[in-house]
């Protein structure tokens, strides 16, 4: 009956008309979550679970801020800031900045991850590496996993390869027997013009068995492994906004906020000036780091 009531309470159809948070920020899913169901958050207390179930039905992107969801959910800013720290505690919630690749320039952006799969303190520690680790799917469910579409990239650029050069025309049988080996192409980072270059280059006249030929030059020309780039995440507390390293912040908050003494023996958050300090210290830090991985 719960549930029945939190469901007609929280219709997914107000998502069409929740606003999106400025370009780069908002809310984004975190990876390898279970299928949606109607017993995700019942291990919540009503009023969290209710603002659980409507942020997970969020598209990635949309405006999570406390004073948006204040407008769009019947409780004031001060229950979802409560509510969302006990979000945060449950493992559903983090916080923190990441590093965008490809922006030129030190550029970070503040993300707040939401796991409608509650996540331990060690799960979130790897995920701010980069290092997902493999999920735990509990009896019967199994994680989210995009279907695959009925042709691969893969497949179409095969079938399609006589049209570019007529001696490469392929049967079906060689299309999905050569797929698995040109997949590995694009997940090297080559794009269908550099394929189609490897594969229709220098043809030699006649071409007697283009599937021979073609798994030949996919196995000499197959192009490097592109080398990982690690992930530049840092988590903040929930609370104060501290950076810090993860295994310094479980459940989310740092030591001072979760009533632990601090340097001198006392309790309580750091002066702002700290925290911004704190905060400068951490990321340039991690934006040295990326730049030694770029040179």
């Amino acid at each position: 009956m719960a549930d029945a009531k939190l469901s007609t309470a929280f219709r997914p159809a107000h998502a069409d008309s929740h606003p999106a948070a400025n370009p780069g920020y908002g809310k984004r899913s975190a990876p390898e979550q279970l299928p949606r169901t109607n017993n995700d958050f019942t291990h919540l207390p009503p009023r969290e679970a209710a603002i659980a179930a409507s942020i997970d039905r969020l598209p990635d992107g949309a405006d999570i801020s406390v004073k948006t969801l204040a407008k769009h959910l019947p409780y004031g800013q001060c229950a979802l800031r409560t509510a969302l720290n006990k979000l945060q505690a449950a493992g559903h919630l983090r916080r923190g900045r990441e590093h965008v690749y490809g922006s030129g320039s030190a550029r970070w952006i503040t993300r707040t991850w939401f796991s409608r799969t509650a996540r331990d303190d060690t799960w979130w520690t790897a995920f701010t590496r980069g290092d997902v680790p493999e999920p735990n799917p509990q009896p019967g469910r199994e994680p989210d996993r995009p279907q695959r579409p009925t042709r691969s990239r893969a497949f179409i650029l095969l079938a399609a390869l006589g049209r570019t050069a007529p001696a490469l025309s392929l049967s079906y049988a060689d299309c999905v027997a050569l797929e698995p080996q040109l997949t590995e192409w694009f997940t090297r980072g080559a794009t269908e013009p550099d394929i189609l270059r490897a594969l229709t280059a220098g043809l030699p006249t006649p071409v007697h068995s283009p599937a021979a030929l073609i798994r030949s030059r996919l196995t000499t020309k197959l192009p490097p492994a592109p080398a990982p780039r690690p992930a530049l995440r840092v988590l903040e507390c929930g609370r104060c906004g501290a950076p810090g390293r993860p295994e310094a912040l479980p459940g989310g908050l740092c030591g001072p906020c979760r009533g632990e003494p601090g340097p001198q023996g006392r309790t309580g958050t750091l002066p702002p000036i700290q925290v911004h300090a704190h905060a400068a210290n951490a990321r340039a830090a991690v934006s040295h780091q990326h730049e030694r991985t770029r040179t």
